[in-house]
């Protein structure tokens, strides 16, 4: 992932912000929600990028990772919309627990930008809709030139008013005054939170501007971007902290996904965080297994 990739990490302040206090208005707090669901997991399933995940003679990739991880951000349906059976192949493929976190088909986020896409919205979700129980929350990424404009935002919310409600939905948006314009930032939030969809985070170096501690539902959609760099087990750590703090107010869901500029060390990072998650929350999240220690990788 190039997203928000530095040269060079000195100076970069990598402390988390503070929780906004209207992201506790999402949460449950009667103390009798159910018991949360956690998935963590990598953007791809390909062995070439995660060297030294899978052992030997490994075929079938998607069906050994899902006997490691929980879940997968599948940024794949981005470049196409797979047919409803490759759907079904992939289902069938994973354990019950599984989720699949697919990606919209670029034709709705870029090509139509939101507008007038009907079609291709009918057509995708049609499609993913056959990963059945496995399907976690479809996410749309927005690129740096949709503006943060009273236009955009109306786009925005036409689009919402046909998604289907059924599926859960997630937002990211790239363009800084979505999260830093005090108006456009309550308009956007507003909006999300009266869609029930998530308010995308995304944690990455060369973008601390986009780095924003507000939820829109009771589910926090993460996605931690690592510089294959030491200092990622400590910015993993803070995320530890962040999420013991939204589970005791109430958060129904979590979706943290890893990313790296070089993937080999997303599996490290999530077996990291799992391991301190099971360690902090007395949790019994799987931990996936791996051929060769952080000490022998790029690190």
């Amino acid at each position: 992932m190039q997203f928000g990739k530095v040269e060079r990490l000195e100076g970069i302040d990598f402390t988390l912000p503070e929780l906004d206090p209207d992201s506790f208005l999402q949460l449950d707090h009667s103390g009798t929600s159910k018991k949360p669901s956690i998935q963590v997991g990598c953007n791809t399933w390909n062995k070439q990028q995660l060297k030294d995940f899978y052992p030997k003679g490994i075929k079938d990739e998607l069906t050994y990772y899902s006997t490691q991880l929980n879940a997968i951000e599948f940024n794949a349906s981005f470049y196409r919309i797979f047919p409803p059976q490759q759907f079904e192949k992939w289902r069938e493929k994973t354990p019950e627990h599984f989720k699949f976190f697919p990606k919209i088909f670029q034709g709705i986020s870029h090509w139509k930008r939101l507008k007038n896409c009907v079609r291709y919205v009918e057509e995708y979700t049609y499609a993913v809709e056959h990963l059945e129980h496995k399907l976690g929350t479809v996410f749309i990424q927005l690129n740096e030139t949709f503006t943060a404009t009273e236009a955009n935002l109306n786009t925005m919310a036409d689009f919402l008013t046909y998604w289907p409600s059924h599926i859960p939905l997630a937002m990211e948006v790239r363009h800084t005054d979505w999260h830093n314009s005090p108006d456009m930032a309550s308009a956007y939030y507003e909006l999300l939170e009266s869609y029930n969809v998530s308010n995308i985070i995304t944690d990455t170096a060369g973008r601390r501007d986009l780095l924003h501690m507000r939820l829109t539902s009771d589910s926090a959609f993460i996605r931690f971007v690592g510089a294959n760099d030491p200092s990622d087990y400590d910015r993993v750590g803070q995320w530890v902290d962040r999420v013991e703090t939204l589970l005791n107010a109430g958060l129904r869901s979590l979706n943290f996904f890893v990313h790296q500029h070089h993937e080999t060390e997303s599996v490290h990072i999530s077996k990291h965080f799992i391991q301190a998650l099971n360690k902090r929350l007395g949790l019994s999240l799987q931990v996936p297994s791996l051929q060769i220690s952080p000490q022998q990788s790029l690190f």
